[in-house]
């Protein structure tokens, strides 16, 4: 049996359940409700008692999938003041009205008070028997009133959970056991506070007060009101809290993973902390069309078919709510399992511009409150500004992709071209004057020999440069020691590095520039300063991190030196300096001429911190 048949056939298994128990409950409600009710006693009394259980029904503590109320009280109050047959109309009444108010599915608005009145009835028939078995009568009356109580309320509250958990353990959307012990956590906590609240009823009642009246009613039960209010709003914020911090999560890590393809398994994960629905997909419009991104509950084998629904996606340009498929189920509804009824499309949109579109399903009809529009407009509007930010990263991209290559171009026609040439022109001249001055041509013959080879060289670097960062590939430190290797190999010089404090991540803009100046303040001591000692230091501290490079050679003007550098640019001093400007650090240059030079590049810890921002405002320059 496929997944999707047996989640079918536990959807059709639990509209039966809820039919069985309606109908249960409408017979309830005519026998023992209807045709024995009779005058009311205290219409004043009654109608107080009334308005507050409809007050404390209509503002319910939110659970999984459902409410919880602390209405018991009020229930049983009616059942002592009334009797069971008006405890019968008025809890299935005001529980009905409260149902068609909030625009519940119709199944739901028969089910939940067919469930109570049940629940009800039962546990007076069997809280009743087992509490005429008991010798009570010796005891006080308010010992009698309690345990009443508890034989009435015990009974009650377990026949309405067993129904409730059976309807929900059949259904096919998961019930786990953490699930059900929050909502039993939740359901014990309403038991008590009703059984306090009760005994109190009973205790005061015995007393010898005088005439009870509807001003008592109203003192006594009001708090139990309060309270019903006050752990209804503390709920509600704690749910809120926890969307909010939900929100938080894949704000978080969606803004961590804009450069790849993860976000979409970050948004997989934590999207059903945010908003609980049955099925869901996320679609993305790439080159003006729709791809799917992610999905749930949806039937893979129709994907194709959106092609038809392109121009009809592209209208949706607000929230949109489909509440009975049967009617109506918007342009996407062929895509989503059967038992999925109610729609609500949340499209992506950035500057009047669809660029997505989220849709989510649930199996109940109506079931689509105002809080969840407001949840799947945030969800849509986050994800419109992670897609413009991608697309954006990608145009920096493809810019600063352009620029290597026109760099490159550059430096192979001023450099490797340039010194190609001369070597073939010089190497023409010394073909035609090999026979008549056989030494000049030599010496054209060396001297082109030494071009071609530090032509070669140069290739040579601009192939490394290409190849991944070594930075990247083993990191900061390692790469700079390996380098280090390289050069006093190749020089023969006494380069000596130093670290301080512990290392800790840098983002790879930030290490890419420390290594750049390092390799350029080295490359100018060897190749300029005419160094046979540099000392490096790479420190790690608390507020910053710090390279220094020193060496001993004979130094230079930096008045001289920024001239230079702005008539014939390269990555030098200026270079340096605004590499470093991107990433908020500073670089300080001293030297003097015949007194060394020393290069200071201090990275401030927040520069290193914003590694996302500041590696995209490098890459845009």
């Amino acid at each position: 049996m496929t997944i999707l048949k047996r989640m079918q056939q536990n959807e059709k298994a639990s509209r039966i359940a809820i039919m069985v128990a309606s109908l249960m409950g409408g017979a309830v409600f005519i026998q023992y409700g209807i045709l024995r009710v009779s005058f009311i006693h205290d219409p004043f009394i009654f109608g107080l008692l009334t308005l507050f259980l409809f007050i404390v029904e209509f503002y319910p503590m939110p659970i999984w999938r459902g409410f919880t109320s602390i209405s018991f009280p009020l229930v049983y109050a009616i059942f002592v003041m009334q009797g069971l047959e008006f405890v019968v109309v008025t809890y299935a009444v005001v529980v009905l009205v409260i149902n068609v108010i909030k625009r519940r599915p119709l199944r739901i608005v028969f089910f939940n008070p067919a469930q109570l009145i049940i629940s009800f009835v039962l546990a007076y028939y069997l809280g009743s028997s087992f509490y005429t078995l008991l010798p009570v009568n010796h005891l006080s009356p308010i010992i009698q009133g309690m345990i009443h109580i508890a034989f009435m309320m015990t009974p009650f509250y377990l026949i309405n959970n067993t129904i409730v958990d059976f309807i929900l353990t059949i259904r096919p959307q998961p019930y786990t056991y953490k699930i059900w012990r929050q909502k039993s956590y939740q359901e014990l906590n309403s038991f008590l506070v009703s059984f306090v609240y009760l005994t109190l009823f009973y205790i005061l009642g015995n007393q010898n007060r005088g005439e009870i009246d509807a001003v008592a009613f109203f003192f006594f039960f009001s708090p139990l009101v309060a309270v019903a209010l006050l752990f209804s709003i503390i709920t509600r914020l704690r749910k809120e809290k926890f969307r909010l911090k939900a929100l938080f999560n894949i704000s978080t890590e969606l803004n961590k993973k804009i450069p790849t393809e993860d976000w979409i398994e970050v948004l997989n994960k934590q999207l059903p902390n945010f908003i609980e629905v049955d099925a869901s997909s996320l679609w993305i419009k790439e080159n003006d069309f729709f791809r799917l991104k992610f999905s749930t509950g949806i039937l893979i084998d129709q994907v194709e078919r959106v092609e038809a629904a392109q121009s009809d996606l592209n209208y949706i340009r607000k929230l949109t709510i489909y509440h009975d498929r049967k009617k109506e189920g918007g342009p996407a509804a062929y895509l989503f399992d059967e038992e999925v009824r109610t729609f609500l499309y949340a499209p992506l949109m950035m500057d009047e511009e669809v660029v997505g579109l989220f849709i989510f399903g649930r199996s109940r009809t109506k079931s689509f409150s105002e809080e969840d529009l407001q949840s799947a407009a945030t969800i849509a509007n986050q994800l419109a500004v992670i897609l413009k930010t991608k697309q954006l990263i990608a145009e920096q991209e493809k810019a600063v992709i352009l620029e290597e290559r026109n760099r490159i171009a550059r430096d192979i026609h001023d450099g490797v071209a340039q010194s190609l040439a001369g070597a073939v022109m010089k190497l023409e001249t010394a073909e035609r004057k090999f026979y008549k001055m056989p030494d000049e041509s030599l010496h054209l013959i060396q001297d082109s020999r030494e071009k071609l080879r530090i032509s070669l060289k140069e290739v040579r670097e601009s192939i490394y440069q290409l190849r991944p960062y070594p930075t990247e590939r083993v990191g900061l430190i390692a790469a700079i020691t390996s380098r280090i290797q390289s050069l006093t190999l190749e020089h023969s010089l006494n380069i000596q590095l130093e670290t301080r404090g512990g290392e800790y991540p840098l983002s790879s803009m930030v290490e890419k520039i420390i290594f750049d100046t390092f390799q350029e303040s080295i490359q100018n001591a060897i190749k300029h300063a005419k160094a046979s000692k540099i000392e490096i230091l790479l420190s790690y501290q608390k507020e910053h991190m710090l390279l220094r490079v020193k060496d001993n050679g004979v130094g230079f003007s930096l008045f001289q030196a920024m001239i230079k550098a702005r008539n014939q640019p390269h990555f030098g001093i200026l270079h340096m300096n605004e590499a470093a400007e991107n990433i908020h650090a500073s670089l300080q240059i001293d030297s003097k001429e015949g007194e060394g030079t020393e290069i200071t590049l201090t990275v401030p810890k927040m520069g290193i911190e914003g590694g996302m921002v500041n590696d995209q405002a490098y890459a845009s320059r």
